[in-house]
């Protein structure tokens, strides 16, 4: 069986080695970097027959996991990237969705969580897509994952109420309860329950989740 790596790209040294520990334990190549500049030059000369993915966080103070991934796809260096983001960075959430990554995990997540995420990105990392094509430029439908990725999402997405689509829309731009309800006119309890609600519909475990689904439409 060809041997798959997982690359970690995280400023947090205790998080690098953590995961690296529990990775290596599940049987992947693991390598990490804490800077990530080190971590793009690697990457730009890596062995591209061994099947890969990138954890990639968001936010670090040197690069961001936005720039990371600008100079990656500068330098024709894509793989499927997993995004991890902290509570306070969805909009930051958005934008790594919309640039193709395969999904997105918010801090800290558990392992099932984690093993679903490296699912999806295997499969990508063994589609045969052309070099300048991130995950999200597969068109709907190019697949029959993606088909039904994206009719779970409608099926759940149809079933929100217009109020919950409304307060769901706030929350993936990151905006707090209070300032949703005074854009709405509605108390925050009531905001809290809209919200609620919501993502029990549409089975997000997080925000980070959420926008995930919100931004690719498919789940």
């Amino acid at each position: 069986m060809t041997p798959r790596t997982v690359y970690i790209v995280d400023d947090n040294v205790e998080f690098l080695e953590s995961t690296r520990f529990w990775l290596s334990g599940a049987g992947f190549g693991v390598q990490i970097w804490h800077d990530p500049q080190e971590a793009v030059d690697a990457l730009v000369q890596r062995n591209r027959s061994t099947p890969a993915c990138l954890m990639l966080d968001v936010r670090m103070p040197q690069l961001s996991g936005l720039d990371v991934h600008d100079a990656l796809i500068e330098q024709d260096a894509e793989l499927p990237i997993i995004y991890m983001s902290g509570h306070a960075d969805v909009p930051l959430a958005v934008q790594a969705m919309q640039k193709g990554a395969v999904t997105l995990l918010e801090k800290p997540f558990d392992d099932d969580a984690l093993e679903q995420a490296l699912e999806k990105a295997f499969t990508h990392a063994t589609r045969p897509l052309a070099l300048h094509d991130t995950p999200a430029a597969v068109e709907p439908g190019a697949t029959a994952g993606h088909d039904e990725g994206h009719a779970r999402f409608a099926a759940m997405e149809a079933r929100l109420t217009p109020r919950e689509r409304e307060v769901l829309s706030y929350v993936i731009q990151g905006i707090y309860n209070k300032n949703i309800a005074d854009r709405i006119g509605l108390s925050i309890k009531t905001v809290e329950l809209y919200r609620a609600r919501g993502m029990a519909k549409m089975h997000a475990r997080s925000v980070a989740e959420l926008t995930r689904m919100m931004v690719t439409h498919r789940v």
